[in-house]
């Protein structure tokens, strides 16, 4: 019996472990978003774990530069992607051209509108939208003026979280979204946004920030009104600057989905998947809001 087990146990190591080193191609929709910079590391550290090679390529948020970079990964006979689709639509020529090449291929943090997209590991898109738009309208007491930063048009992720959003705000009747525009997730475009909105309605209660970026550039305009305070504002990721600015009072609201631990859950998804573990299509990251209290 001791014999059959240790066979066994054998048996099941040489199927677990590849035959030759695993390498893994990365491309993250931007090098410079610190959610992004910290998703990077959490990549980095669990493939070394796992004494896996890792090769990045640069996007920044172009999805041309994001679907010539995939190619190159496949060129060079990667072992699997992970992809942060800047652009779900976008990135079809992509995966499509990973899974022709045999190649999986799954989006992190951000999801592809394709057939050929492996697996996910997301987020509760809709469900995270509805719980930041019912914290603003508690914290805005049920009525106002609200603003939309809400993200890139592309990118089904924001899409949804706009959607949960609205669904929520939708149930305060007293709540108006006056201003709502799709943006690139920086800070400066989050100021220069946020800037228009308050001349247009400076009755603004509330801005609603698609990630913590935005949300920061927005917290700039409203202090550069002096309305700090008075304007409460909401973003999403949970990075330090974010958690820091929530502590001193100025964003009122992070989500924090820890892009570290998001970024080994994209590996640890990769090594069920090259194992043989084929029957999921999507796994979940936790999440959690963060305010002041």
């Amino acid at each position: 019996m001791r014999r059959l087990l240790t066979g066994l146990a054998t048996a099941f190591a040489l199927w677990s472990v590849p035959a030759h080193a695993v390498t893994i191609g990365v491309s993250l929709s931007s090098d410079t978003n610190p959610f992004y910079v910290l998703m990077r590391k959490g990549i980095e550290q669990r493939a070394s774990e796992l004494g896996w090679s890792v090769r990045f390529v640069s996007a920044n948020e172009s999805p041309a530069a994001q679907v010539s970079g995939v190619e190159d990964l496949i060129a060079q006979g990667v072992d699997g992607i992970l992809i942060s689709p800047i652009d779900g639509v976008a990135a079809r020529p992509a995966f499509h051209a990973a899974a022709m090449a045999h190649i999986p291929i799954m989006s992190v943090a951000r999801t592809a509108n394709s057939p050929d997209e492996t697996a996910a590991v997301a987020m509760d898109e809709i469900g995270i939208g509805r719980d930041i738009g019912s914290w603003l309208a508690k914290a805005i007491g049920g009525k106002g003026s609200i603003a939309m930063l809400a993200g890139p048009s592309g990118a089904e992720t924001f899409r949804n979280l706009a959607k949960g959003f609205e669904e929520s705000i939708a149930k305060s009747p007293d709540i108006k979204i006056v201003f709502r525009k799709d943006i690139p997730l920086t800070r400066e475009d989050g100021l220069r946004t946020a800037q228009d909105a308050l001349v247009a309605h400076p009755d603004i209660v509330g801005i609603y920030g698609g990630n913590d970026e935005t949300a920061l550039g927005a917290v700039e305009a409203v202090r550069a009104a002096g309305k700090i305070g008075e304007i409460v504002v909401t973003g999403l990721n949970g990075v330090p600057p974010a958690v820091a600015a929530v502590k001193k009072g100025d964003l009122g609201l992070t989500v924090e989905l820890n892009p570290v631990a998001w970024g080994a859950l994209g590996i640890d998804t990769m090594a069920r998947w090259l194992k043989g573990e084929h029957d999921f299509k999507r796994v979940d990251v936790g999440y959690k809001l963060i305010d002041k209290k």
